[in-house]
């Protein structure tokens, strides 16, 4: 990384910063951002992005040429793509196993870094999960799992079973779906706790809450942001972040946020 200003203000001491990061790990959650908004942001921000989730199904509304173009950009910055599981779970739903071969083919004629299994819509067997998984890391792609579901709670046991076999399986990440964590928009410590202490630090990922949870605040998002952090440090790994708030995030991860320093010095005259 290039000289920094202000460097006299040193950074959180266990704040990983050389990419690709094993933990520390920022996921971007993008809806259709413009390669200019991308630039832009990754011209700032590219240090601290390490995975860039192409949401839902928005990959089939790109021109084809724009969405390469995307994909490299994010190659250049070393955010690794990938093709957010709801796709796959529609197309698995609608188009059955052979529907699923062509998805995988696409994806990886495209030059996609990874996809994402889950089945926060489309309930997976524990058969199905491991077949699809195991389908793509045959073709070359990388698998990220996804477990938990949008549409109704999971006890943290079947959770952290879910994500075992995704990890079991060839998954070197595992998210878990914020639906699951949080009520009325407001993050359920509890269960937080529960899943990081189930599931292996080093695979996982916590989803933070978003606009599409009932309820939900652009300062619940900041809530959850700082309770990951604060709670399991300047290293947790933290997906769906919003384009807008990945400066907000490094500032918390550096004690540089709009909470302040954890401690105060002596002052000194």
């Amino acid at each position: 990384m290039n000289k920094q200003p202000f460097d006299l203000v040193p950074l959180a001491e266990g704040r990983s910063t050389v990419k690709p990061r094993k933990t520390g790990l920022t996921m971007v959650v993008d809806f259709g951002e413009p390669i200019e908004h991308v630039s832009s942001l990754l011209g700032v921000a590219g240090p601290y992005v390490d995975l860039w989730k192409i949401a839902v199904g928005s990959s089939r509304l790109y021109q084809d040429d724009y969405f390469s173009r995307k994909l490299e950009l994010l190659d250049k910055h070393q955010a690794r793509s990938f093709i957010g599981g709801q796709f796959l779970e529609y197309v698995f739903a609608t188009q059955g196993w052979q529907g699923v071969k062509v998805f995988l083919a696409e994806a990886k004629r495209l030059g996609v870094s990874a996809i994402e299994v889950s089945d926060n819509c489309v309930p997976l067997s524990d058969e199905e999960r491991t077949r699809l998984i195991k389908m793509a890391i045959d073709l070359g792609i990388e698998v990220h799992g996804e477990v938990g579901s949008k549409n109704s709670k999971q006890a943290v046991s079947e959770l952290v079973d879910q994500a075992n076999i995704c990890i079991n399986a060839g998954c070197e990440i595992v998210l878990v779906e914020a639906a699951e964590l949080v009520l009325d928009g407001e993050v359920q410590a509890d269960l937080v706790q529960a899943v990081q202490d189930g599931i292996d630090p080093a695979h996982l990922l916590v989803e933070l809450t978003g606009f599409w949870i009932k309820g939900t605040t652009k300062n619940d998002v900041f809530e959850m942001m700082k309770f990951l952090v604060f709670t399991f440090g300047s290293d947790a790994n933290i997906a769906n972040v919003p384009s807008d708030m990945v400066m907000v995030l490094e500032g918390l991860r550096n004690g540089l946020g709009v909470v302040g320093p954890s401690e105060r010095f002596e002052v000194r005259v």
